[in-house]
């Protein structure tokens, strides 16, 4: 075996943190034109068609079938997820920045230790522990002029985001089971059928009262590039590069996506940024990584009888 991975994986992973990263500042000038409920409706137009495309594709005109046992999780998991996770990211970005919404989205790795070590499945390090009072120290920092400033509608959209980051690390850790039965692709795509319908009907008067014929054609563009390539294809090549060069290496390089996002909101004016926000920045980045990349600690065994 070749001890380093093939340079084909490592390129599609740079290219979907890429994506990734600049889809902030594009999704901030989205929400800035039709709203977070006009975006998120006319998101899932399209959704439901890439889902049966990428069915389609992957299994031709015979669908997996779920057992009866597992359709009622995955209706749960997916409209926790997919639904109330989108719903709370678009709200929490409309109300704070494109840089803020992709750090405190990155924290989404240290709620999913979190939830494991109160749902009993494992146990966490001394290191670990560290990089969640880091994290969690690195969020005060981060937010503490907004919170000063008594800035409660952007504190409100950080305190928003944190919440989605937590819903979709519950959803990364119940899901699993499903994901190894039936495959990622499956599971995304009945997900993204299953929410169809019910975000639709939340975003039904922000889509009555949108103007379509005034809207621009970057609008149009922008949403096609956000649902397929950062959605779909995204979602897609990132599980193959984690496939061909392994969970270790390849998830460190989410990293850079606050990075992409925060250089690029500079780059279109849109967003200032202080020393304190940086350095708050840096903190959250340094613990999370710490938090994923330390290794847990054994479980328990059980207690010996007395001798």
């Amino acid at each position: 075996m070749p001890d380093r991975a093939p340079t084909a994986p490592l390129l599609a992973a740079l290219a979907v943190v890429l994506t990734w990263g600049l889809n902030f500042p594009l999704s901030k000038a989205l929400f800035n034109q039709v709203g977070a409920a006009g975006f998120l409706g006319l998101r899932y137009l399209l959704m439901p068609l890439c889902a049966v495309a990428l069915l389609c594709w992957r299994f031709g005109r015979r669908w997996p079938r779920l057992d009866r046992a597992e359709i009622g999780p995955l209706v749960r998991l997916t409209l926790v997820g997919q639904g109330l996770h989108l719903l709370l990211s678009a709200y929490g970005m409309q109300g704070s920045t494109a840089f803020s919404a992709s750090v405190l989205l990155a924290c989404g790795p240290v709620f999913t230790l979190l939830i494991l070590r109160l749902s009993g499945l494992e146990r966490l390090s001394r290191s670990q522990v560290t990089g969640v009072a880091a994290a969690a120290t690195g969020a005060l920092l981060f937010t503490a002029d907004k919170l000063l400033a008594a800035d409660w509608q952007a504190s409100l959209g950080d305190l928003t985001l944190l919440v989605a980051a937590a819903l979709f690390s519950y959803y990364t850790v119940a899901a699993k089971p499903l994901i190894q039965h039936h495959g990622g692709v499956t599971v995304l795509a009945y997900g993204s059928l299953v929410c169809t319908l019910p975000m639709l009907l939340w975003c039904a008067p922000a889509l009555r009262a949108l103007d379509w014929a005034a809207q621009p054609a970057w609008l149009w563009s922008g949403l096609l590039w956000q649902v397929i390539s950062c959605g779909f294809l995204g979602w897609l090549a990132w599980g193959w590069a984690v496939e061909r060069r392994g969970v270790a290496r390849t998830a460190p390089l989410i990293y850079l996506m606050p990075l992409i996002a925060g250089i690029t909101a500079w780059a279109v004016g849109s967003e200032p940024f202080s020393a304190h926000k940086l350095l708050g920045a840096a903190v959250i980045l340094t613990g999370v990584a710490l938090a994923q990349f330390s290794p847990s600690m054994p479980r328990e065994l059980k207690a010996r009888p007395d001798a």
